[in-house]
């Protein structure tokens, strides 16, 4: 979301520079990029597609469809079948990619009598699954209890919720996804940024105890707390991007976790 302009609407003032954060991710070894087409609208696509096509064998694409931008940028609901098919076939475009690895289904309140239901949004989906456009099927901004009832139609591989070291509200969740060998990724996986958790002691304790930053403590205790986690710390920085992936190296023992499981969370 970091490479596009700001409020992930629009074209970056540097799109060499986004591009290279890119191809440096490559390098480092990153081999999961969660996109959408509906980010910039087709920005973050295009630079994806500009700077890695043709795309490296172990690399694998993850887009997500149900939400759309108007002309200001704001975000509305897209989630009758007609529109999820149009979305998985804009990414497929943009992309130049033939079948997307996974698509998450991006459930966006709406207040409308008209929604449509989630039975039938999965079913536009599995639709497309089974006419190998896509791989594999995810959920994003979902409770436990509708991924109880979307078990009951298709599979789940990934849940992609709001979850951090200072946001633990989805902490059931994790753990229900984990009993069901669902991997589980945490948009703003840092907490609205190091100051923020650099704020907190518990997290400063460790990180000086590691010789690491505040963010690197916050994504190795996401990776620490299971084994199918992935992490999406998105930036448009290159400098951002090395620090991040060096959260890798930070092997938090038990004594860690007890001091970052009572960090204060919302």
């Amino acid at each position: 979301m970091q490479l596009a302009g700001p409020g992930v609407f629009g074209p970056p003032r540097d799109p060499s520079a986004a591009r290279a954060v890119l191809r440096r991710a490559i390098d480092l070894g990153v081999d999961h990029i969660d996109t959408s087409q509906y980010y910039g609208p087709d920005v973050v696509n295009d630079l994806i597609r500009e700077a890695l096509h043709p795309y490296p064998e172990e690399l694998k694409l993850v887009t997500k469809v149900g939400a759309r931008r108007d002309r200001a940028g704001r975000v509305l609901p897209a989630q009758r079948p007609d529109e999820l098919r149009a979305g998985v076939e804009a990414n497929l475009r943009s992309l130049a990619v033939e079948r997307l690895d996974l698509v998450n289904l991006r459930l966006v309140e709406s207040t409308s009598a008209t929604s449509t239901p989630l039975d039938a949004q999965l079913a536009a989906l599995e639709d497309l699954r089974l006419e190998g456009k896509i791989d594999l099927i995810g959920l994003s901004n979902v409770d436990q209890g509708q991924v109880e009832r979307t078990l009951e139609f298709i599979d789940v591989a990934e849940i992609q919720n709001l979850y951090n070291i200072l946001d633990r509200r989805d902490d059931e969740l994790v753990t229900f996804a984990s009993r069901h060998g669902i991997a589980f990724v945490p948009f703003f996986p840092l907490a609205g940024g190091p100051a923020r958790l650099a704020a907190d002691a518990g997290i400063g304790q460790v990180a000086d105890k590691h010789g690491a930053t505040a963010a690197q403590i916050a994504l190795a205790w996401l990776l620490a707390r299971y084994e199918r986690m992935l992490l999406i710390p998105g930036t448009g920085s290159v400098a951002h991007l090395e620090a991040n992936m060096a959260a890798i190296d930070v092997e938090l023992d038990d004594g860690d976790l007890v001091v970052l499981d009572l960090v204060p969370s919302r």
